[in-house]
């Protein structure tokens, strides 16, 4: 790879040793790589290892918006030794970093793994529930039963059943025939907020995650996002198993990332059900670190603001 002193690379930011002197906060990064017991058999384990290989094609420069992140401190904490793990049992293992994480720092990333890590995610902010609010940027309602335990399908109604009211959910990016009638009944009668794909499409991404956003600030005193990779048109993601046809396009989970920075409820956010196996041509390793990078842009911007 080509080396020019005067264009740095996102991987070298990431692993910076040292905090610039004039950061503007910090952004640390977690890799959480779950994926035993997957109801999508795969190595989404492998997943945290390939974003942040990703990351050395590309700047650490969002031209767009004016933004260096190099004046964005990066604190790279490794990954958790959870691969072996059901979702069971890692569960305890990923809520307690998250506990002793994220408030370290004025953002963490959760780089999964399957999608089973957004129900520990939620619960180590270690808030009541009903003041935190869920994000899902999906393809699908992750809402199936419990009684089988843990998996990466029912994120969403582990949360329900621990005490999340519906009301405090949002799920954008839902898509026709990647679901069933008894689970979109499920997320009604829960009171959850569903934007299908054609919706975004329809209204335009920002003005979806600005209202939700909007939403769920009354309610809400933490958000948590959840970023699964699936909820973009398979031709863009040859990577995620849950992909299919017909859902967003890489530019709009990117926008809707840095809207998310950009709301300083907003605390975690999670990037999971990637499998580099399956990947063609690291496409959809690149595309879950250009999302990393467009919610950075967006804290960055947000703590410029706030240190006005």
């Amino acid at each position: 790879m080509h080396h020019d002193p005067n264009w740095p690379r996102a991987n070298a930011w990431l692993a910076a040793s040292e905090a610039p002197h004039d950061a503007l906060g910090t952004l640390a990064v977690l890799g959480v790589p779950a994926a035993k017991g997957s109801i999508s058999p795969g190595r989404c384990d492998l997943a945290p290892a390939a974003v942040r290989e990703a990351l050395a094609y590309f700047s650490p420069y969002d031209v767009q918006h004016d933004c260096d992140l190099t004046r964005l401190a990066a604190r790279d904490l490794g990954d958790l030794d959870i691969a072996v793990l059901t979702p069971d049992q890692s569960f305890p293992v990923v809520r307690s970093a998250v506990a002793a994480n994220w408030g370290r720092a004025d953002a963490l990333t959760l780089l999964g793994g399957d999608n089973s890590i957004t129900h520990p995610g939620v619960l180590g902010l270690g808030a009541e529930l009903t003041r935190c609010g869920l994000i899902t940027f999906d393809a699908h309602f992750d809402l199936r039963d419990t009684k089988g335990g843990l998996s990466n399908g029912n994120p969403v109604r582990a949360l329900l059943d621990a005490g999340m009211p519906g009301a405090n959910i949002v799920q954008i990016g839902i898509q026709a025939f990647a679901n069933s009638c008894a689970y979109a009944g499920v997320a009604r009668q829960a009171g959850i907020t569903i934007v299908t794909a054609d919706e975004v499409h329809e209204r335009g991404i920002e003005t979806v995650v600005r209202r939700a956003l909007d939403e769920l600030g009354s309610r809400a005193d933490l958000l948590y996002v959840d970023f699964d990779i699936d909820v973009l048109d398979r031709a863009f993601v040859p990577g995620c198993p849950g992909a299919r046809p017909g859902g967003l396009a890489p530019f709009q989970l990117r926008l809707a990332a840095r809207e998310c920075g950009l709301d300083q409820r907003v605390r975690v956010i999670d990037l999971v059900e990637f499998d580099p196996q399956n990947d063609v041509n690291r496409v959809t390793a690149m595309t879950a670190a250009a999302v990393l990078l467009a919610f950075a842009s967006g804290l960055a911007d947000r703590l410029k603001a706030s240190n006005v």
